[in-house]
């Protein structure tokens, strides 16, 4: 299970190579551990082919149904020629394997760099993929998959990592004053928005996830998409002051609105999303605490000095949720 500290035991790169034959491919026994907590990714080698990449899911996480709804999310977008990158499908239409009690699926894979959003025509072109993206979003929705919302992302988050008793103790009255704080100023944006459109959201598109080519770009790794509004995917794009983050939402909605149209309204939701992002975040890492993965990788997460920067970057935050939206404007203006 997810919390049991060992959901990948017994995945030895023996056992990747002998899954990835099973499902049909001849290994060359070359292996290649890529960068990867919530899930084990691995690149490949395949006689007389480009490797491939094999993604095993941690057990407990999602459905089988919910993983196959992702994977049919990005055969659609894949099928209208938009540069997501869907799993393999075995000769019987199977994307998701089953092999000795893990699930995994296998991708192309596919080179490239992170984008460099400080190019005006690179945030253009990234909202026109997006915009296509939630257009084909948009024509249905997830049934096996949660929505982003104040529940699922913050106060589910914040009542876990209170039970849990992760933080240091002298610092819990801290946190939960500044959590409750950023929850009642998450809950005026959302009023403030009003009902929002939720739609199939890639989820977590921050540039980490976009492959840059000389074609343009690829997106990845959808395993965390779920329903949500569609300015999820684009407030990741945006860093810097108001007045910059204002001039890079318009040159991606300048792109985005050749294939879908943002309701204005969304963009109360923006610093709302970016609260959520860092609560969600936290927990995550206290929910994998026991996997010897996330230690090592985040040392720091137990530290005092890390809770004591998340109640101040939370009370920062909590200041701007009762600013005004981001204005839409248009581009070099």
């Amino acid at each position: 299970m997810t919390n049991d500290g060992t959901p990948f035991r017994g995945l030895t790169p023996d056992k990747v190579l002998d899954a990835v034959e099973a499902a049909g491919y001849r290994c060359d026994g070359r292996l290649l551990a890529l960068n990867s907590y919530e899930n084990r990714v691995y690149q490949v080698g395949i006689e007389g082919a480009e490797p491939l990449i094999a993604k095993f899911y941690r057990p407990g996480r999602w459905s089988d149904e919910a993983i196959r709804e992702e994977h049919r999310f990005t055969r659609e977008l894949a099928d209208e020629e938009i540069p997501a990158v869907p799993p393999l499908a075995a000769g019987d239409g199977r994307t998701l394997f089953h092999f000795q009690g893990f699930r995994f699926a296998l991708y192309p894979k596919r080179p490239g760099r992170p984008p460099e959003l400080e190019h005006p025509d690179t945030l253009r072109r990234l909202g026109r993929f997006l915009g296509r993206i939630h257009a084909v979003g948009g024509l249905r929705p997830f049934r096996h998959r949660p929505t982003i919302d104040p529940t699922t992302f913050g106060e589910e988050p914040v009542r876990y990592l209170l039970e849990s008793r992760i933080l240091p103790p002298y610092l819990e009255d801290a946190y939960r004053a500044v959590a409750e704080a950023v929850l009642e100023g998450v809950r005026r944006c959302y009023e403030r928005a009003g009902p929002v459109r939720r739609i199939r959201l890639h989820g977590d598109c921050h540039p980490g996830n976009v492959l840059w080519t000389p074609d343009g770009p690829h997106f990845v790794d959808f395993d965390d998409s779920r329903m949500g509004p569609a300015v999820q995917d684009l407030w990741m794009l945006l860093s810097g002051d108001r007045d910059a983050m204002e001039e890079q939402l318009a040159l991606v909605l300048e792109g985005y609105g050749l294939f879908a149209d943002l309701d204005p309204q969304e963009l109360h939701l923006v610093e709302a999303l970016r609260a959520l992002r860092m609560l969600h975040h936290s927990a995550w890492l206290a929910r994998r605490w026991n996997d010897p993965a996330f230690p090592a990788a985040f040392p720091w997460f137990r530290e005092p000095r890390y809770w004591e920067e998340q109640i101040l970057a939370l009370r920062e935050q909590a200041a701007l949720l009762d600013e005004p939206p981001l204005r839409v404007r248009e581009a070099g203006r």
